[in-house]
């Protein structure tokens, strides 16, 4: 079973890097315009129409899948690095795990962040103890990076490297 995500994780991290280049856009324009220069050929039939329609669907419910993967671990890489620096600076802890909390008081965090950045030290008071409460979340990542920190060391071998931007 992980063989098989590690084998999809290296699939979707290729093809997502892939898709995103131009050359991908020149191809696709390619096929779409090579099969409308066929059209006269094959009568604008309904199996012509056919062919691009259903192509294009598969190609486009695939690529969903493939392309949220890859946000997702994206997603995830950037938030462990910003959980990592909050909590090796002198920003408050209580602002880890916020991307769990629901739209309304992402907001309401969001415009008070805002306000404490146009503010003094009133409104940044504000803003930290509009954060979450429990310290739960916070305490939680911290020992789940603890954790982390602790196996890195145990380790002898150097860690994969993450896949090349190219």
């Amino acid at each position: 079973m992980a063989n098989t995500e590690h084998i999809f994780t290296r699939f979707a991290t290729t093809a997502s890097e892939w898709a995103g280049k131009p050359a991908a856009f020149v191809a696709a324009f390619v096929l779409v315009v090579v099969w409308a220069a066929s059209g006269p050929v094959f009568d604008y039939s309904e199996t012509w129409q056919l062919v691009i329609n259903t192509g294009t669907t598969i190609i486009t419910f695939l690529m969903v899948f493939v392309l949220q993967n890859a946000q997702a671990r994206d997603t995830r890489a950037i938030q462990a690095k910003l959980d990592e620096l909050i909590l090796t600076s002198h920003a408050e802890n209580k602002f880890i795990g916020i991307e769990n909390l629901d739209e309304e008081d992402l907001k309401h965090l969001d415009r008070l962040v805002a306000k404490a950045a146009s503010g003094g030290k009133q409104a940044k008071k504000a803003a930290a103890q509009a954060a979450p409460k429990s310290d739960k979340t916070a305490t939680a990542v911290r020992q789940k990076i603890g954790d982390a920190k602790t196996q890195k060391d145990k380790r002898k071998t150097a860690p994969r490297r993450a896949p090349s931007k190219s």
